[in-house]
């Protein structure tokens, strides 16, 4: 993968996207926002990495936007540029979602702001008891409904819980995150880039097809009443049977062998 504004590093089937301003505590700029939305993007088409992890570099995860870089532009511009922009990084989001790989965020010190919304749209989150997350845009003038916050962050924490966080901008400690389900779990400081790669590896030897369907449809079944959500995953299921992967996998129980997955 070429890219500019973040380090991007593949080893075997897991990738990892590093933001690597570690001097201001990893903060996005116009650049990153839009390298990071055409990275998840290109990710649709690209089979030969299953898993990605995000983190930061120099200790921190992200500061969110920078202050010089972004904030102060954005009180210089019109309306339609300012639309431009929020829709581009809510775009971030979109693909992050949209990819079909498990994305997993090992979130160290800081993790605010736009940080704090990746760390969100991953589909799984590893901290240290030392983490600190805030959804600080109301601090900043701004509201809390920002690239999803509104829609994602009451599904994973709760409706109350989230709206403090969102009205009042304080950080979410580790051990909140943990108690609340934001983190799936935490670790010493210095071990969670390990853990999340890890972690990450497992899920690439799994059936990536059938992950892609996982992240797909617990992504979509949000909008959907109850029974349009069974037929719906009767439908999602049946496809995953026809993969030879879960011929693999019977074969392998039948042969008490562990199973090969390949993704097809």
């Amino acid at each position: 993968m070429d890219v500019r504004h973040f380090l991007w590093e593949a080893h075997g089937p897991v990738a990892t996207i590093t933001l690597n301003r570690p001097e201001r505590k990893n903060p996005l700029t116009f650049d990153s926002y839009a390298e990071l939305r055409e990275t998840f993007r290109a990710l649709v088409y690209r089979s030969d990495i299953k898993a990605v992890v995000i983190t930061g570099a120099g200790g921190n995860f992200c500061s969110g936007g920078d202050v010089f870089a972004i904030i102060e532009p954005l009180t210089k511009m019109r309306m339609p540029e300012l639309l431009a922009f929020t829709r581009m990084t809510g775009d971030v989001v979109k693909a992050m979602r949209a990819c079909p790989q498990p994305i997993i965020a090992a979130v160290e010190g800081v993790c605010a702001g736009a940080g704090a919304i990746l760390a969100m749209a991953s589909d799984l989150r590893y901290a240290t008891a030392e983490s600190r997350t805030a959804f600080l845009f109301t601090r900043v003038g701004l509201a809390g409904c920002d690239m999803g916050a509104c829609a994602i962050l009451p599904r994973l924490i709760g409706q109350g819980r989230a709206s403090e966080l969102l009205f009042t901008g304080r950080s979410m400690t580790g051990e909140e995150g943990i108690a609340w389900g934001f983190h799936n779990a935490l670790l010493p400081v210095g071990a969670v880039l390990d853990h999340a790669r890890e972690v990450a590896a497992k899920l690439a030897a799994g059936p990536n097809f059938a992950h892609g369907i996982t992240k797909t449809m617990l992504h979509r079944e949000w909008s959907m009443d109850i029974d349009t959500a069974i037929e719906a995953e009767a439908q999602a299921q049946a496809i995953c049977m026809a993969t030879q992967d879960f011929t693999r996998a019977f074969e392998a129980f039948a042969a008490k062998r562990a199973p090969e997955f390949k993704g097809d």
